[in-house]
């Protein structure tokens, strides 16, 4: 098998880092080699958060170069817009619509963009999905990422049980059933 690039860009305290590892954990599941990566901004101050995760029959490095992401995975449009091109032309971007201001909007020193899932469309094949509030129609906004993830399931190809079983060994035993049913949300829109 060809290696595949995923990445997951975020804001700090979205889950990108929970989301790679149970992305990972799938591919070792597979069978597959994976290698992972983790670049943090300013987190702690909602800053940029990016993960790499690479999975194939031998991956020589954890990073993904520019013009090579068979998926990226947005747990906000800024994000997506700030690193659509590491996508490949025949990649997939999916987004949650969903807006985090960072400091310099904020203290108004920028503007956050306008049309960006719009201006994303003209040259990438887009998905979105407002996770954040199907999420909180099922109880839990903090799950809003396994929606996200749920969505990017299909354009894998790995089951929804062993996806079903990476959540469980991954989230924390009283989250297991949210993050499962948050899954299916999204492998179902």
């Amino acid at each position: 098998m060809a290696t595949k690039n995923i990445m997951i860009v975020g804001v700090g305290g979205q889950g990108t880092l929970l989301t790679s590892r149970i992305l990972g954990g799938l591919a070792i599941a597979g069978g597959y080699d994976v290698k992972l990566s983790e670049v943090h901004g300013m987190a702690q101050r909602g800053g940029s958060v990016v993960t790499f995760v690479r999975y194939g029959d031998k991956v020589a490095e954890p990073i993904v170069e520019e013009g090579q992401a068979d998926v990226i995975i947005a747990f906000e449009r800024l994000e997506a817009l700030r690193y659509a091109h590491f996508l490949k032309k025949d990649g997939a971007l999916i987004i949650n619509d969903w807006r985090i201001d960072p400091m310099p909007v904020v203290i108004g020193a920028a503007q956050y963009p306008e049309n960006i899932i719009e201006t994303l469309g003209e040259e990438h094949r887009v998905y979105t999905v407002n996770a954040t509030e199907e999420a909180k129609k099922i109880g839990n906004p903090r799950v809003f990422n396994l929606i996200v993830l749920g969505v990017a399931a299909q354009h894998m190809d790995f089951t929804k049980e062993q996806w079903y079983e990476v959540i469980e060994k991954t989230v924390p035993p009283k989250t297991i059933e949210i993050n499962k049913k948050a899954f299916d949300v999204g492998y179902h829109l």
